[in-house]
Order: C-alpha cells, then sequence, then structure tokens
C-alpha cells in the first residue's frame, strides 16, 4: 500500500455513520483524511484513521460564515478533495463550487443538478416524465391545497418533506404516515409551522425487506460500479433509516436508476432507493442520494470501494472498471437495531434466529470495529447528550429533534 504522503488529503464534511464509513474506507486505501465537522459528538472524527479535525460553522444554518471559512483556509489545502456526506453540505458545496474550486476539489455535482434530488418535488416529476414507477405523489403547496391530495389518493398516505435532511432535524423522522383527512391536514400544518415544503404521496405496502438500494457511480450516464443491497429491518419499520441490510444482485433496479441518474445529470456516486410493490409486481422509486449513504461501509466490505474510486477518479484520473461484488454480506446498525428490536419487539415479532442471523454471517458494523473503537463511545455520548438537551422545554425546535428512538440518530 503506498505512503499516505504521496497522497493529497481528502476533506470530509462529518455526516453521522455515512462519514465514518467514508473515513474508513479512504485511510483504507492509503488517503489521509481531515474530518471537517460542526458537532462535537460526530463520530467521524473521533476515529483513529482520520489524520486531523478541523471545526467549522454548520453548513446550512450558517452558509456564509462555513463557505468563508473554507475559503479562508483554503491555500494550506490547496487540491485538497473536499468530499460531503449530508445532504445540508451537498446543498452548500454545490451552491459555492465554483468558488471553492479556486483552493479545492469539490466532490459533487452543482447546485442546479443536487437540486434534482434534493428536493424530492423535482426527483418525481422527472420519474412521471421518463415513465420510471413511483408512488402517486401531490404537491399540496399548503394546508388549502389538500383536498386534491384526498381526492387522488387512499389513506393510508405519507406526509413526506420534500427536503427530508431538514424535516429530520425539526421531527427526528423521515416523513409521517397519516390515516385520515385530519391527520393529513395536522401533519402539513405542522410542517407549514417549521417553514418546511411537504408533499403527499401513496403509501405503498410491503415490510422492511421490500426496500433496495442501487449504489453506483455514474460517468457520461452509465455505472461503472455498482452494489445492489436489500433493506432487512428499519427503525423505525416501514419508513425509518435502514438498521439491516444484505447485498444481493437486484438486477431489475439497474436500469430504472440509469435512466433517471443520466437524465438528472448526475456524475459521481450516487444511491437510488426502490421498494417492491406487490401489487402490480413493479420497484417504485423512492429517493436518490447524490452523496455517500448511511450504508457506505457495506459496499466497501463487499469490494466496491466507493469513497476511493470518488478519490482516484477526481484526483488521480482513473475511472473505475466494471466490478463484481460479494453477495450475501450484512450490513448492521448495531446501536440502532438493538434499540429498535428492544422498543419494537411487541409489534415487529422477529423470530430469534432471523435476528440473529445477520450477527453470525459475514458482516461489517456500522460503528463498531475493534481497531478503531472509539466513534461507538463517541456515538453513545452524543445520544445521551441529545436525550439530556431534549429535557429542556426552552431548546430551538428549529434546530433540535423532538424525542425519539435516539439509536436512530
Amino acid at each position: 500500500m503506498p505512503d499516505g504522503s504521496a497522497f493529497r488529503p481528502a476533506m470530509v464534511m462529518a455526516g453521522g455513520v455515512a462519514g465514518l464509513a467514508v473515513v474508513r474506507a479512504l485511510e483504507s486505501v492509503g488517503v489521509p483524511v481531515i474530518v471537517l465537522y460542526h458537532d462535537v459528538h460526530d463520530v467521524g472524527r473521533a476515529s483513529r484513521y482520520a489524520t486531523a479535525s478541523i471545526r467549522v460553522p454548520h453548513p446550512e444554518h450558517a452558509e456564509t460564515e462555513f463557505v468563508d471559512q473554507m475559503l479562508a483556509v483554503g491555500p494550506v489545502h490547496t487540491g485538497a478533495l473536499l468530499l460531503p456526506t449530508s445532504d445540508e453540505a451537498v446543498k452548500t458545496l454545490g451552491r459555492h463550487k465554483r468558488a471553492l474550486e479556486r483552493h479545492y476539489v469539490v466532490g459533487c455535482v452543482n447546485w442546479e443538478v443536487s437540486e434534482r434530488f434534493i428536493d424530492k418535488r423535482h426527483t418525481y416529476e422527472l420519474a412521471e416524465r421518463l415513465g420510471v414507477p413511483a408512488p402517486r405523489t401531490v404537491v399540496p403547496g399548503s394546508v388549502d391545497g389538500l383536498e386534491a391530495a384526498r381526492d387522488v389518493l387512499q389513506f393510508p398516505c405519507l406526509v413526506k418533506p420534500r427536503e427530508s435532511h431538514r424535516y429530520v432535524e425539526v421531527f427526528g423522522r423521515k416523513m409521517v404516515k397519516v390515516d385520515s383527512h385530519a391527520e393529513m391536514i395536522e401533519a402539513v400544518r405542522e410542517a407549514d409551522e417549521a417553514g418546511l415544503d411537504v408533499l403527499i404521496q401513496e403509501f405503498i405496502p410491503g415490510g422492511d425487506d421490500a426496500g433496495v438500494n442501487y449504489n453506483a457511480y455514474f460517468q457520461d450516464g452509465r455505472p461503472l460500479a455498482a452494489c445492489t443491497a436489500q433493506k432487512l429491518r428499519l427503525s423505525p419499520p416501514e419508513m425509518g433509516r435502514p438498521r439491516v441490510l444484505i447485498s444481493r444482485h437486484v438486477p431489475d433496479v439497474a436500469e430504472l436508476a440509469t435512466a433517471l441518474i443520466s437524465e438528472m445529470g448526475v456524475e459521481g456516486f450516487s444511491c437510488t432507493e426502490f421498494k417492491w410493490d406487490r401489487r402490480d409486481a413493479t420497484y417504485e422509486l423512492m429517493e436518490i442520494n447524490g452523496r455517500p449513504n448511511h450504508s457506505t461501509a457495506l459496499s466497501v466490505r463487499c469490494g466496491v470501494n466507493f469513497p476511493a474510486i470518488i478519490y482516484r477518479h477526481l484526483i488521480q484520473g482513473e475511472l473505475p472498471t466494471e466490478s463484481s461484488y460479494e453477495t450475501g454480506v450484512y450490513w448492521i446498525d448495531e446501536v440502532a437495531d438493538v434499540a429498535r428490536s428492544f422498543s419494537s419487539r411487541r409489534t415487529e415479532r422477529y423470530p430469534w434466529r432471523d435476528y440473529l442471523r445477520p450477527y453470525v454471517r459475514p458482516r461489517v458494523l456500522a460503528t463498531f470495529d475493534r481497531r478503531d473503537p472509539a466513534p461507538l463511545v463517541a456515538r453513545c455520548v452524543g445520544i445521551g447528550a441529545r436525550a439530556l438537551k431534549r429535557l429542556d422545554p426552552g431548546r430551538d425546535r428549529g434546530h433540535a429533534r423532538p424525542a425519539g428512538n435516539l439509536a436512530d440518530e
């Protein structure tokens, strides 16, 4: 393995478990990593594989201050890869990509492109235009526009944010499942009061294992490397973030994802999520992410190191060739899985053998690594700190999440 001093550094903009996976993946190929963090409890910052860390303003809440700081330290880090691992980081880097490129190699698309997947309205409009199956969706605009949703959709349905990361930050959940018109109005009003735009969307029935992630690296509209994973358990069930996945070949989603990504103009890494709809035997589009996702460590463990692919392409000019990957490997968010399995044990009813199987088969854990244990400690400390903060009734709800399952964070 080459000496790390031969590489320009990668500056990873912290994104929790995703950022930690990127730090470890880049270090494994000898790339020195600097973590940029705004949360003192960030798990990537705690990794022994981070050669340095720099505290920065929040890239979205303090966008101007963040960009000013990055430009100020730019001459010291000229030529470094600036790699976002969260949607708020993708937004800000995309908006200011031209200015930042005076010093850095920016590892994401510009805002004109990234807006198409960060704002779900644009994503679903594109899917409809291309004929890619997706849940029926209504954009109400406001509480007054909800009559159209009642006429088009049946209950239960979903009140879903146009920008997921902002909604999660405020409410601690990805979306709301509503069973009546009154519940729909209340969920939309709650979002409207927080300054958040939402969609009303058909609910696709099915278990947690109906979801599929298509992870790929695109260049000139075609995937050069890919790795597909099936979701097995979510936190919370039905609508949450994955807590257990398994790598599997699911060829049916590749063509659908390629049509969307190529038309969007997304270059580099993307994760396109689908859900199997048993009613008409099709995969329905859920969302697209244009940055390393929560389960990045799975593809790395399976032989497709997407962070290294990003680095080699953007810094060294090397494109990946068609690659294979190991199937039957589990990814487990061990903190969320253990906590959720206890809190939801009465409703999920997994047999013990199904619960334990991922832990005894080939696997990779989201946080714990015996060679790098500090991030798990940092995550647990952060969970405790946020729990204490939520006990303060005077906290700023616009920048904090209400009580929920803290292990999901």
